[in-house]
């Protein structure tokens, strides 16, 4: 039995000639919550949009994406209908423009749930109704035929995510589902994610720059960098101790809401143009660990003796004098 639900391998992705992705590597264990983290631009959901073959036209994608050891990289339109919305679900940031605004809400669902269940009429309607329960709709039965602009932000990113489940998949991609909701409604779904995953045993990819979130999502994160991982390792050894500089750079830019009023720690620069990266590490103009090595040789992603995984020749070596976790957990 293959012990990967969802399997990358030298995943690369270009538009008109410029790469942006350079060979990801990842994979995602059945049942398990994985969170992909960094700044815009950095290429997380271009991975996953890569993956399920939704790119436009004019994006040359290569490597390899097997689902339960199938490769799907390059596959038929058959073949990926087959696997989106069925095996591998996604929902976006913004849930206002991926619903229909001219169809009803029901309508909606129940076309989801005759495209990968086959059901239809009163089953259908009844299924839709349960999924809308299931992800914290009041007074379903009465809405069911509302459209989207009668619902809130936070209700239509649950209504998604109902559409998102109509097809029992085994992963929910979920692109920065809390980025448009205030402080409270993101708590609340991410609660519900939480709770629909111990329910379903469905597998998670948590795409976010907000590390709090990720804290209490995921049980192992990536850190991308300009198109590469950067660093991968379980929750608890990269929030209790950053090894690449980026990493402990994001960290060490997040205000803290406890404590002494200190200056926060940016990191400096900015995000470098894909058609202007150089032969060496992407970060080392940003990064105050860099070595002359770094500014011409490209530091491959090994594996640590600590079971990480990591792409830097110079890593920050000493634990945090706090644990970030603990950190991020007290924050959120």
């Amino acid at each position: 039995m293959n012990p990967h639900l969802v399997e990358l391998r030298d995943l690369k992705v270009a538009f008109d000639g410029v790469p942006v992705l350079h060979g990801i590597d990842l994979t995602v264990g059945p049942g398990e919550a994985l969170g992909l983290v960094g700044e815009s631009g950095c290429g997380k959901s271009v991975t996953w949009l890569a993956a399920l073959g939704l790119l436009p036209g004019k994006a040359s994608v290569t490597g390899s994406v097997k689902v339960d050891g199938r490769e799907i990289c390059g596959g038929s339109r058959n073949v990926l209908e087959g696997v989106r919305g069925g095996r591998i679900a996604m929902i976006f940031q913004d849930p206002s423009s991926s619903l229909n605004p001219v169809l009803r809400i029901g309508r909606q669902i129940t076309e989801a749930l005759t495209l990968h269940r086959g059901l239809s009429g009163e089953a259908a309607k009844a299924e839709a109704l349960r999924l809308m329960d299931m992800v914290g709709i009041p007074d379903a039965r009465r809405r069911f035929d509302l459209y989207s602009h009668e619902f809130s932000g936070g209700q239509c990113q649950r209504l998604m995510i109902a559409m998102a489940l109509a097809g029992q998949p085994d992963l929910l991609i979920a692109d920065e589902p809390t980025t448009a909701l205030d402080a409270t409604i993101q708590a609340q779904i991410l609660d519900l994610l939480i709770e629909l995953r111990a329910e379903t045993g469905m597998a998670t990819v948590f795409i976010s720059h907000d590390l709090g979130a990720v804290s209490q999502v995921c049980d192992r994160v990536c850190v991308m960098y300009a198109g590469r991982i950067v660093e991968q390792g379980s929750i608890e050894q990269l929030f209790s101790e950053p090894r690449h500089p980026y990493t402990r750079g994001l960290f060490d830019a997040i205000p803290r809401i406890d404590g002494p009023r200190t200056r926060l720690i940016p990191i400096p620069g900015t995000v470098p143009n894909p058609k202007h990266l150089t032969a060496g590490c992407a970060f080392a103009p940003r990064c105050t660990h860099a070595e002359d090595a770094c500014g011409w040789q490209r530091p491959a992603l090994e594996q640590q003796d600590d079971g990480r995984r990591l792409a830097c020749f110079n890593p920050v070596a000493t634990a945090c004098s706090t644990p970030v976790r603990q950190m991020m957990l007290e924050d959120v």
